[in-house]
């Protein structure tokens, strides 16, 4: 590690699908008072660093928005953040949404696809994601936007990459509905399918995971409280793992059929089972809640 490389601060570089919402994320950094970087060739990246690490605190925090806009030199972004890694800490952030929605984003925007040439919408995003695919897989975090508006993004982004208190580590326990799909950008996946939904009561069916009498029916179920205790136990040393890679977030999906009911009332309780870990900043989000 050379002298430049110890004083670097954090180094976070943001890339992802078109249309997912880098210039959202690049923006709500800056307001945070990251330095951004748009549209960066890769061979650059390792002359910024430098610089960031030359001019000490003056550059505490550096984010480069890194995508398909550098045609042929994207293709060597792998192999640059291989060697930028090497010594330093840098995160990677990868945007995603689902194929429907970022055509949606173009169509209302009324702009093609970087890359479909002659061809569709469709067409690029595919072309973009077998190109993003290596990225996609060694990324740090992924943050699927499919149901943020720029609003709901820049509140996310404010809570991951805001300037950290004594937190080492961001754990998002989000509840989820089965039959709207497993969340893309989930670590770990739990099922809460084994206990008796609140569904089929009458006095509970119109109410959420969020109201007390769902969770106290979830939470007297046989089996619930013990999967509790037993599985906030089984993810401590998880975590702490991932400090020690310095992993910096992490988020563990937990579902039911529709997620509304059992779901939400077991993400709740876990979350709180799991803020006692020391350095770890815990969040609940509810992804499904409302859609029903």
């Amino acid at each position: 590690m050379t002298e430049a490389d110890g004083d670097a601060g954090e180094v976070l570089i943001v890339t992802g699908m078109s249309g997912a919402g880098r210039s959202t994320v690049a923006n709500a950094l800056e307001d945070l008072d990251w330095y951004v970087v748009d549209n960066l060739p890769p061979q650059m990246l390792r002359p910024l660093l430098d610089l960031s690490g030359m001019v000490g605190g003056a550059l505490p925090r550096v984010a480069a928005v890194v995508d398909v806009r550098g045609r042929e030199l994207f293709e060597r972004l792998p192999e640059v953040m291989e060697r930028l890694r090497e010594g330093r800490r840098v995160r990677v952030v990868f945007l995603d949404a689902a194929d429907d929605v970022l055509v949606r984003r173009f169509e209302a925007v009324r702009r093609p696809h970087p890359l479909q040439g002659e061809g569709t919408i469709l067409d690029g995003i595919a072309i973009e994601r077998r190109r993003m695919a290596p990225m996609r897989e060694s990324a740090d975090l992924i943050v699927d936007t499919s149901t943020f508006n720029i609003h709901q993004l820049a509140t996310t982004v404010g809570e991951l990459f805001s300037e950290a208190g004594s937190a080492k580590h961001t754990l998002t326990i989000q509840s989820f509905g089965f039959k709207y799909g497993l969340p893309p950008d989930a670590d770990l996946v739990a099922d809460m399918r084994f206990l008796p939904n609140p569904f089929w009561n009458s006095d509970l069916r119109a109410l959420t995971g969020q109201d007390e009498s769902v969770r106290d029916f979830v939470l007297a179920q046989e089996g619930a409280a013990q999967f509790l205790d037993s599985y906030a136990d089984a993810l401590a040393p998880v975590i702490a793992g991932y400090q020690r890679e310095n992993k910096r977030h992490s988020t563990v999906a937990v579902g039911c059929t529709g997620g509304k009911h059992r779901s939400v009332a077991m993400a709740i309780e876990l979350a709180q089972r799991l803020r006692s870990l020391p350095g770890v900043a815990v969040r609940v989000k509810h992804r499904d809640l409302g859609r029903e």
